[in-house]
């Protein structure tokens, strides 16, 4: 989930401090400090899990907090935990005795991956405490916890300070991860009892869109649920199959950001040829008159083999064209000046690639990118479009998979690992002393690291195939469904999510009935997005935002949990024939125009460009009179 260090990976993690992708399986245990109670858990167990010695390099206070590692239940593994953080909204919310604070919400977090902590989200999102570029600890004045008795939770087990043990005890499976985290929630409200019956709210993005829904199956398929679910909130999430969530948007992309191909109409209508042969042209109407047949991934070539696609790991495709081209590039040039005639043989380069492009004879799929189109978008931009193909010695810019006007390289690092494998912060927080904590890592589902080129690493169904038949349990538990997306990200775009929506029947109904094109305003009155909610299921997005929305827009997001996930505003709520807030035409055009500012240079020097005038008027001109392609799709 996270665009931030030296390395990005694709199955929407955040940072990645450090991958074993083919070595043994880590073999992890908890430690036990002195004063670990000698009963099971019980309320007995507070003292020892607050948070009571000092935190490396923090001086502010904050409010009091528990923290250590809990375990899971899983038979004959007794070294699965999970390590959690939670801090209370006010001094004994979170201790109080069983049947008080009642009707007093609390929060858990979860970042995705698989494999990523959720400490990344605590430290660079919504936590209280957040790491700078120069590795100091300040305050954030929009951390959830100021609402809400919050809790970030790493997880699965041996994720972050999480812990397993590697004869088996990693998850196989999604339906094991849930089973875990039940077992997790079992032992949490038997330390903090209030919590059994208070509202329950389940948040997290990116890979928590497979996550929470398994989770939330887990707790509706319990006859004596540990915890009271109220509300599940997904941000930016892989709810959909990877064809669904990362390479159906690519067009809505590149209508929004058209910088990424260089504002160039041809390209375009390549695209857009193209998106239709994959059969990523969906058409929603509202409500859905049916679902959506199967969108499958067309591997390159027309075969199964998807001999491209390295799952887990981010990179343009180690045998692609356009980056083989790139690499052997900035090769030749190395660390002199870029002459003109550089310029002149890439242009030259780009002429002759775009000529294969839309020269390629009509409802041809492209043999080498097959339908992975993101990829395909990835390859232009780094290749041939400005800022994203500049380059620096032998490195080349990368197009964020996270926040499209973003072309820094490097990144300025927001790195928690000094901060949290401190000494003084590992004893305050009781984490293990037994490994160090990573951002994130390949996750070695059934305990081996036996990646291939499916929709997830995980090789189990997505979210998406159960959705309805959650989203009909929801209903009859009173649970609410949220769904939140930020305009600027491309690997997990909104249009994904507006998909999985329409194909999704909840309330008796297929879909939304009427187009999400309500306003909703941040507290200074700026515009924040869209928001439209119908029959228990609310679908925000957020305008300025990227995969990682907390972190682009802290106030935003910090409003959205206080009115729309914590509270009861009735903005975009459809009532008869009538939204409350009113409808606005130009929001539901379906894509809103990103900024026209792409910052570059590195994360320390930045600097800024945005097309002239002329090229966005025409660019728009040209929108508006482009033709849908009829080639009929295979």
């Amino acid at each position: 989930m996270l665009l931030k260090g030296l390395t990005i990976i694709a199955y929407l993690a955040t940072s990645v401090i450090g991958q074993n992708r083919h070595g043994p399986v880590p073999n992890t245990w908890p430690q036990n400090y002195s004063g670990i109670p000698a009963c099971s858990y019980s309320p007995e167990w507070q003292s020892y899990f607050e948070v009571t010695e000092p935190l490396a390099n923090v001086t502010a206070s904050l409010s009091r907090s528990f923290a250590g590692n809990m375990a899971v239940n899983r038979q004959g593994h007794p070294n699965d935990t999970l390590f959690f953080w939670g801090f209370e909204k006010e001094n004994g919310s979170l201790t109080a005795a069983e049947g008080e604070r009642s009707h007093e919400p609390w929060l858990i977090w979860l970042n995705g991956g698989p494999g990523s902590s959720s400490f990344l989200g605590f430290m660079e999102e919504n936590g209280p405490l957040h790491v700078t570029n120069d590795y100091s600890i300040v305050l954030n004045n929009y951390s959830w916890d100021k609402l809400v008795d919050a809790f970030w939770v790493d997880q699965p087990v041996g994720t972050g300070y999480s812990t397993a043990s590697s004869d088996g005890g990693y998850i196989p499976d999604e339906d094991q991860m849930g089973q875990d985290f039940l077992g997790f929630l079992s032992n949490l409200v038997a330390v903090f009892p209030s919590l059994k019956t208070r509202p329950f709210y389940l948040t997290g993005e990116s890979y928590s869109g497979v996550y929470i829904p398994y989770i939330t199956k887990a707790i509706f398929s319990t006859p004596n649920p540990p915890v009271n679910l109220k509300k599940f909130a997904i941000g930016d999430g892989a709810i959909g199959s990877l064809s669904v969530f990362e390479e159906l948007p690519t067009l809505t992309v590149i209508e929004t950001y058209p910088q990424v191909i260089n504002y160039d109409p041809d390209v375009f209508n390549y695209f857009k040829t193209q998106e239709h042969l994959c059969g990523y042209d969906l058409n929603l109407t509202y409500p859905q008159n049916s679902h959506f047949p199967p969108v499958p991934l067309y591997y390159p070539g027309g075969t199964s083999g998807g001999a491209f696609f390295n799952p887990g790991e981010f990179s343009l495709r180690k045998d692609s064209v356009q980056s083989v081209i790139a690499k052997k590039y900035a090769e030749r040039i190395g660390a002199r000046e870029i002459s003109p005639r550089d310029l002149e043989n890439r242009e030259e380069s780009r002429q002759q690639w775009k000529r294969s492009l839309v020269g390629r004879p009509n409802g041809t799929i492209d043999p080498w990118y097959g339908c992975y189109l993101w990829d395909e978008m990835v390859g232009y931009a780094v290749n041939y479009s400005f800022p994203w193909s500049e380059f620096s010695a032998i490195s080349f810019v990368i197009l964020s998979p996270y926040d499209i006007p973003d072309a820094l390289n490097p990144e300025a690092p927001l790195d928690p690992s000094v901060f949290l494998n401190d000494n003084r912060t590992r004893a305050a927080l009781h984490a293990p002393t037994s490994k160090n904590w990573t951002g994130s890592f390949s996750y070695p589902f059934g305990s081996t690291y036996n990646l291939s080129p499916s929709t997830f690493p995980d090789c189990g169904p997505s979210s998406m195939a159960f959705l309805t038949e959650l989203a009909t349990n929801a209903s009859l538990r009173n649970v609410s469904m949220v769904f939140y997306s930020g305009n600027d990200d491309d690997l997990v775009a909104h249009r994904g999510t507006e998909v999985v929506i329409q194909n999704t029947t909840f309330g008796d109904i297929q879909g939304f009935t009427r187009k999400p094109s309500t306003p909703w305003y941040r507290d200074d009155g700026t515009l924040a997005g869209i928001v439209h909610q119908e029959r228990n299921l609310t679908y925000v997005l957020f305008i300025g935002a990227g995969h990682l929305v907390p972190e682009w827009q802290p106030q935003a997001a910090y409003v959205f949990l206080r009115e729309f996930i914590l509270g009861y505003n009735t903005t975009g709520l459809v009532e008869g024939n009538a939204v409350v807030g009113g409808e606005s035409s130009t929001l539901g055009e379906g894509v809103i125009p990103g900024t026209t500012v792409i910052f570059y240079g590195s994360g320390t020097t930045v600097s800024s460009t945005s097309a002239p005038s002329a090229t966005i008027a025409s660019w728009a001109s040209f929108l508006a009179t482009a033709t849908v392609i009829s080639t009929p799709a295979p």
